[in-house]
């Protein structure tokens, strides 16, 4: 593993801690680490390896970073826990909350920002006014964005703590109303399972579907190596149950997330070498295409392939709505 011209060596090196002992370019490949919120991730797996001192100081630093974002992490899930727990409504903790909240395999050294719940959506307006009430307040406060939210995404607009300054997203399901897939927001919410603390998280299968969901039925794949390093790590965690692969499979139908599923599961065994039953595995249809567009970073860890990024923000956004939305949304935002 010598010059690092994309992402390609970051993957390995999650893949196989041992190729640490190949790296010429530390600089590139920690500066991508960095890029792709996954520098904790890649210190923690290298724990233990010989590395140079620099590098190891580098590596530690960022492993107590991500030490202190999972420790702010679960302390804010906590204060919404607290300011919810009088409605009586379940309170499904999502992404990385989730995995550090459970003790989940992505969890270590998890890059963990905003705190992304999921609630019943007929309990938004107590929701919403008992967030208000302790202490958060909206970070967008434009008419159109908030009339936007209301009526067609899968969260309320997202709100700030005006103290702790920790942003919440609060989401009936898990993608906006106008996609094409419908989730079964009232199924997520029913098999979800219970925590210690009175929080929940998602079903195992649910919580696979709704990451790739996240991955490929609802952005441009930016940032899209570290979720898919969490379907790997979740598949390695849940798949050694028998009936886990056809369950996955059944949900996905369910939810009508079956293509988006079966893509993340084919990239993970590619990039990451996840172990999956043989009728998983493989390459399908514009894999080479998305498997491209994850690994687009150069040795600043900076984006590249200007036109394939093009091509997927708009592609995002035509899953998002229908065209004649698309246009007029687009026109809005255009004169504004």
């Amino acid at each position: 593993m010598g010059g690092v011209s994309d992402s390609r060596a970051l993957v390995r090196l999650l893949r196989d801690p041992a190729a640490a002992r190949e790296v010429e370019d530390w600089t590139s490949l920690l500066a991508i680490a960095r890029a792709e919120s996954l520098a904790g991730t890649l210190a923690i797996r290298l724990r233990g390896v010989a590395v140079a001192p620099p590098v190891e100081r580098l590596l530690d630093e960022a492993r107590q970073a991500a030490e202190r974002q999972r420790t702010e992490a679960l302390w804010e899930a906590e204060m919404a826990r607290r300011a919810l727990a009088p409605l009586g409504v379940p309170v499904i903790l999502l992404k990385g909350t989730a995995y550090a909240a459970a003790g989940l395999p992505p969890a270590e050294g998890r890059s963990i920002g905003d705190l992304d719940i999921l609630v019943p959506r007929d309990s938004l307006p107590r929701v919403e006014a008992a967030l208000l009430a302790a202490g958060w307040e909206w970070v967008k406060e434009d008419p159109y964005d908030d009339l936007y939210y209301r009526r067609w995404m899968h969260e309320l607009p997202p709100l700030i703590h005006r103290e702790r300054d920790r942003m919440i997203d609060v989401h009936h399901t898990v993608l906006p109303l106008t996609a094409r897939p419908r989730p079964d927001a009232g199924a997520l919410v029913a098999d979800s399972v219970a925590l210690e603390s009175g929080l929940r998280i998602l079903a195992p299968a649910d919580m696979i579907v709704h990451a790739a969901a996240h991955l490929f039925a609802d952005g441009d794949l930016a940032g899209g190596l570290r979720n898919l390093w969490d379907i790997d790590r979740l598949l390695r965690r849940f798949g050694e149950a028998p009936d886990f692969w056809p369950a996955l499979r059944e949900r996905a139908r369910h939810h009508g997330l079956e293509a988006a599923v079966s893509r993340a599961v084919r990239l993970a065994c590619r990039l990451y070498a996840t172990p999956a039953p043989g009728g998983w595995r493989g390459r399908k249809g514009a894999d080479a295409a998305f498997e491209a567009r994850l690994l687009a970073r150069d040795g600043w860890g900076r984006e590249r392939r200007p036109l394939l990024r093009l091509a997927f923000y708009v592609r995002s956004h035509w899953l998002r709505m229908p065209p004649p939305m698309l246009a007029r949304h687009l026109w809005t935002k255009a004169r504004r």
